[in-house]
């Protein structure tokens, strides 16, 4: 049996939505393996004269836990 873990994470990128969940995902990665998917809860933009400077996502995360 498996046993999956899920936690949330804030991402942020300059370029694009898609891009802040590559980030997500690039981040949790690095100290956890097995990660299974990612799925989108919220998703902002920060806007500056007009212009969305920053895309934001707050993403659940989910990944297998190891057996002992």
């Amino acid at each position: 049996m498996a046993v999956v873990k899920v936690i949330e994470v804030i991402a942020s990128s300059e370029k694009s939505f898609d891009d802040a969940v590559q980030q997500a995902v690039n981040e949790v990665s690095k100290t956890i393996h097995n990660v299974d998917s990612v799925w989108v809860k919220e998703q902002k933009a920060h806007v500056k004269d007009g212009k969305i400077t920053t895309y934001g996502v707050i993403c659940k995360v989910s990944f297998r836990v190891d057996k002992l």
